[in-house]
């Protein structure tokens, strides 16, 4: 993967960002290559901080996305469906906290994040987590399945007046089963403000670099990619617009 120079921003304690968790707020994603990013970021470097943990900025996620039997949420998703779901186990890999994780995207376009800590990583769900997904969603703990693992490097902005904060992915994988798909050269990034009227000095800069909003789900492009027998008419499109970003290659695995 290309080289990202953080270099440019003050740093962010974790402590310093509880005040722009934005667990109820309104997402904007774009997507950009590596060399695009580096120049964004000399754009944008006045108005930011760059989350820090022990000298590094660049921290390790991982990612299981919890579905039906029918994949429903990865249905309803690609179709565009309001009031949809989204349940995972993240794993911060640098402090090793888990969580369980409920993103609800309602009719009015503004995503909903309620999660728990989690003690340990099992592959199915645990007592814990049926019941807070039992508490929490439509679904039936039961009944859901492991549909997709991601692992990630991530960039977190927090904008200086506190109202915005910036995800940036990069070197994406996901994995299922003896399948693995590396995205090389491409970055996640996704704007986060608790208002619609925020200012935002990536948005505006992203703008006039001429990129252009992209709707990127992490789970439904990596299922997509990585399971023969789902169904991704839907998304195709958004697929080959990634192949025609420069330098941007799909590489397949199979792990032994």
């Amino acid at each position: 993967m290309k080289m990202l120079d953080t270099s440019c921003f003050r740093p962010i304690s974790l402590e310093h960002m509880d005040e722009v968790k934005l667990m109820n707020r309104t997402d904007t994603k774009y997507c950009a290559t590596i060399d695009q990013l580096n120049e964004l970021f000399q754009k944008i470097q006045p108005h930011y901080y760059v989350l820090t943990m022990d000298g590094e900025n660049q921290l390790p996620y991982e990612t299981t996305y919890f579905d039906t039997p029918s994949a429903l949420m990865y249905s309803n998703h690609v179709r565009g469906k309001k009031n949809r779901y989204k349940i995972r186990r993240r794993t911060y890999l640098s402090t090793g906290i888990h969580f369980i994780e409920i993103k609800f995207k309602n009719n009015k376009g503004r995503t909903i994040k309620e999660r728990i800590e989690t003690e340990a990583i099992f592959k199915e769900l645990s007592p814990k987590e049926q019941v807070f997904l039992n508490d929490k969603t439509p679904f039936d703990p039961i009944y859901l399945q492991p549909g997709l693992q991601n692992r990630f490097k991530r960039i977190t902005l927090v904008n200086k007046n506190l109202k915005e904060r910036c995800t940036i992915d990069v070197n994406l994988q996901f994995i299922q089963h003896q399948e693995k798909v590396v995205l090389k050269d491409l970055a996640i990034i996704e704007v986060k403000t608790g208002d619609r009227n925020t200012l935002s000095e990536i948005a505006i800069a992203l703008r006039n670099m001429r990129i252009k909003p992209s709707g990127f789900s992490k789970y439904a492009m990596g299922r997509s990619l990585v399971d023969e027998k789902i169904k991704s008419n839907a998304i195709k499109p958004k697929i080959r617009n990634l192949q025609k970003l420069s330098r941007i290659s799909i590489f397949t695995h199979q792990l032994t």
